[in-house]
């Protein structure tokens, strides 16, 4: 679910126009699990563009103190979502923890960084959701620790099938600031693409494992 309609559409034109988000539907991208993809997303580049992540971090967070109330932390997803989360929360004015994807295996092997006691209430920050693996099983680790999770946010979501199954699965409510759909209506209202390659950025959402540019 969105924030707002207005919002996300003015996320979608940010991101579009520092290039967090780019569309190639003519010149597709591979991403690491091997799907051919007409959109390649790194939000981690709005950290470069002071105005753009003020926003960012200014939207999130007067969404959460509306909608969840203020947690006692806020909790970002390594690595893409660590430096947002800490902006949100010192916005909020709150401590800031990170979940690795898996206990380091020296040290003292944690897979939580910074201090976060049992029971305390968190809201998670995320940069980006395609499937909801990764972002879950941060979600699993401060459970395990015994950390109540009231919700997760995300500047980002490609709007899945597969992801909202997997938040639902888990109990988890998901909120993001733009999506998919909201992209594309900014993209061709913009003249970013044309429909044409609005049929085809569209075929590729229905079914993006099997979606072939060629």
């Amino acid at each position: 679910m969105i924030f707002d309609k207005h919002i996300a559409r003015q996320a979608a034109k940010v991101l579009l126009q520092i290039n967090a988000i780019k569309l190639q539907p003519n010149n597709p991208f591979t991403w690491a699990s091997g799907w051919q993809s007409p959109i390649y997303c790194d939000n981690r580049i709005i950290l470069s563009f002071p105005p753009i992540r003020n926003y960012i971090r200014e939207e999130m967070g007067k969404f959460i103190e509306a909608h969840y109330g203020k947690p006692d932390a806020i909790a970002g997803v390594a690595t893409g979502a660590i430096g947002i989360g800490m902006l949100v929360a010192e916005y909020l004015g709150l401590p800031f923890i990170y979940v690795r994807p898996e206990a380091k295996g020296h040290g003292r092997q944690n897979q939580i960084e910074g201090f976060i006691e049992s029971g305390q209430n968190v809201v998670v920050v995320e940069d980006l959701i395609s499937t909801g693996k990764s972002s879950l099983n941060a979600v699993r680790a401060l459970k395990e620790a015994n950390v109540n999770v009231k919700g997760m946010i995300a500047i980002f979501t490609y709007g899945f099938d597969v992801s909202k199954e997997n938040f639902k699965a888990e109990n988890i409510e998901l909120q993001t600031l733009s999506n998919y759909e909201n992209l594309l209506d900014e993209a061709v209202a913009t003249n970013y693409i044309t429909e044409e390659q609005l049929k085809t950025l569209s075929q590729w959402n229905a079914n993006p494992s099997e979606w072939n540019a060629f």
